[in-house]
């Protein structure tokens, strides 16, 4: 009963002490494709990712209600790094709705205009930021005043300053008023009531961010807990005692007796931790040991590269392509190596019988495309009249200026394309997930190439298969499943079948590699088709926006050499990055995995049509 009444007890003081408004609330969820087309036409920072911002804890001032609920205490204040522009999950400070998506739309645009600073003052800052903001999109100036005046009278229902802070109330608002008024914000006690309108530091910025000790290799894989983890928040180290001169106290009768091995079940107080990221979320600094002990390690033996005789065959000792780092901008020469392989396990098989009806069916259709003639019109002769040149003829003969050759006949000429194409499948790790309830991602890809490769072989197009993954820069695996002279046949398909996922997704290489394979088969029209479902990552510092810079410079020098590049993706995250790698014209984007067969060869055939 105590319990039942507690549980009540707190949702109504909750309700009551709640200064927003959920029932007009935004998402961002709902607004970051939006949010990420505006960013980048606004011309801020066109790599710059869109993510949640975790919340912060403020001594600001609180009502009663407030301090008897307990809430209060932590907002999702907004902030941008180098990376990535961080804003609240859901902004529900308004009563209207319009209002809160603006908020959203406003601090994209401050975020596009204020060029980060590790150091500097918040409050002045700001004030320039808008101001720049504001003489930049002339524009946003009614939706930034429509924004004021609603902080405006937000604030005076939700804020109640200490005593002595009032004055810095005070400053604030005519900071958000007046932009630029206001140089120095006066001293008050706590922290400053939280400014939606406005972008705070980053979250370490009072201190330097949390790195990786000298003593910790790449190997270890430096940013794959950010990726996994959704929010970013402060983290610090703390060292471990050094267990080899610890004192150890022991207790003979602690010792494990037979019972304690036999396969039962145990309580639940026995087993780890399975809460760990719902606790986390409540942590304002999360503390990072030095020891190297980790549960990753387990991880890392099963990626450990097979022995040379279970290894695919390499065909040679590989070939050396540069990089890009973004951040000291310029190409990292003879960076990574790229080496060619075979699968060993491959034997000859004839294309699986659940694709075969299908595989007919592209077979007439593309076959009839590529045999299909082409129609000239308006030609000296030919073989049949062209209707419309003959009335156009007749048209300008009785207004006095026609032509003396009739171009009134349409020919019909034998259709021939000039045309490569080379396919590169994402072989990463994260093609073992599951893309349905029955197959995983490697069997949809699987299906995808043995389909395509029958529909191009009967379109008689120049084409080659390849496959890819990564182990660090040293060791970025080619996978060659067929290259431009050999014929789409069985051998093919026993390769295609002996595909398995590899390891991590280091693009950019492979794109290169791609790109000379391409280019030692001359013509006239060359085109890249990617397939994969996830970012660029690896194991060294290829994480984050180093790897999408990375990828989408190899792109541009692909394109600078003539090579057309689309990518298929069903990645359901690439809202915010893809458009920016890949341009907004230069991919397709799948709702789901399994839908990859069916619609490869019809995409590429209208592509293929754009190409003529």
């Amino acid at each position: 009963m105590e319990e039942a009444v507690g549980i009540r007890w707190h949702k109504l003081i909750t309700h009551m002490a709640q200064l927003s408004y959920p029932q007009h609330s935004a998402s961002l969820t709902n607004e970051q494709q939006r949010l990420a087309l505006v960013l980048r036409a606004l011309g801020g920072d066109a790599g710059l990712n869109i993510r949640v911002a975790a919340e912060r804890r403020v001594h600001s001032s609180r009502h009663l209600l407030q301090k008897i609920a307990g809430t209060g205490l932590r907002w999702p204040l907004a902030w941008r790094d180098h990376d990535t522009l961080y804003l609240p999950a859901e902004i529900a400070l308004y009563p209207d709705e319009g209002h809160n998506r603006d908020l959203y739309l406003w601090l994209t645009a401050l975020a596009s205009c204020n060029p980060l600073t590790e150091q500097g003052n918040w409050f002045s800052g700001n004030q320039q930021a808008v101001l720049r903001c504001l003489r930049r999109f002339p524009g946003l100036s009614a939706v930034y005043q429509r924004l004021v005046d609603a902080e405006t009278n937000a604030r005076r229902q939700r804020i109640r300053p200490r005593r002595g802070g009032e004055v810095r109330e005070q400053a604030i608002v005519q900071a958000l008023q007046n932009p630029g008024t206001c140089t120095q914000l006066p001293d008050g006690p706590g922290d400053p009531d939280p400014v939606p309108l406005w972008l705070y530091p980053a979250v370490n910025s009072g201190a330097a961010p949390v790195r990786r000790r000298d003593s910790d290799s790449d190997d270890q894989g430096a940013g794959s807990s950010q990726q996994n983890a959704g929010l970013r928040r402060q983290a610090s180290y703390a060292e471990d005692p050094d267990s080899r001169h610890s004192l150890t106290l022991f207790r003979l009768e602690s010792l494990l007796s037979w019972s304690e091995f036999i396969p039962l079940d145990r309580a639940s107080d026995d087993t780890g931790d399975e809460d760990a990221s719902r606790v986390a979320e409540d942590l304002d600094n999360i503390t990072l040991s030095t020891s190297r002990g980790r549960v990753a390690s387990r991880i890392r033996l099963d990626l450990d590269l097979p022995s040379a005789a279970e290894d695919d065959i390499p065909l040679s000792t590989g070939n050396l392509y540069p990089e890009w780092d973004y951040r000291k901008q310029r190409l990292l020469n003879d960076y990574c190596r790229v080496i060619p392989m075979l699968p060993r396990a491959a034997v000859a098989a004839p294309l699986p019988p659940h694709l075969q009806p299908l595989a007919r069916r592209l077979r007439r259709q593309f076959a009839a495309f590529g045999q299909q003639p082409l129609r000239q019109k308006h030609q000296l002769q030919g073989q049949a009249l062209d209707l419309n040149a003959c009335i156009t003829h007749q048209v300008q003969r009785q207004q006095g200026n026609a032509s003396s050759h009739a171009r009134v006949w349409q020919q019909q000429q034998p259709q021939g394309r000039d045309l490569s194409c080379l396919v590169l499948a994402d072989l990463s790790l994260s093609t073992d997930a599951w893309a349905n309830n029955e197959r995983q991602v490697i069997d949809v890809i699987r299906d995808s190439l043995h389909l395509l490769g029958e529909a191009l072989d009967a379109s008689q197009d120049n084409f080659a298969l390849y496959g890819f993954s990564s182990r660090r820069r040293d060791h970025v695996r080619l996978n060659m499943i067929k290259n431009f002279r050999e014929p789409m046949n069985n051998v093919i398909h026993g390769r295609i079948q002996a595909l398995k996922p590899g390891y991590y997704t280091r693009m950019g290489a492979a794109i290169r590699q791609a790109g000379d394979i391409i280019n030692d088969h001359p013509a006239d029209k060359r085109l890249l088709l990617i397939l994969t479902d996830g970012k660029p990552n690896d194991l060294d510092l290829y994480e984050g926006r180093y790897g999408l810079e990375d990828t989408r410079m190899a792109l541009l020098e692909a394109r600078r050499a003539g090579i057309i590049t689309y990518c298929v993706t069903i990645d359901q995250s690439t809202g915010d990055y893809i458009p920016y790698v890949f341009g907004h014209q230069g991919y397709f984007r799948l709702s789901r995995a399994d839908q990859l067969p069916a619609i490869l060869p019809g995409l590429y055939l209208n592509l293929s049509g754009k190409l003529q």
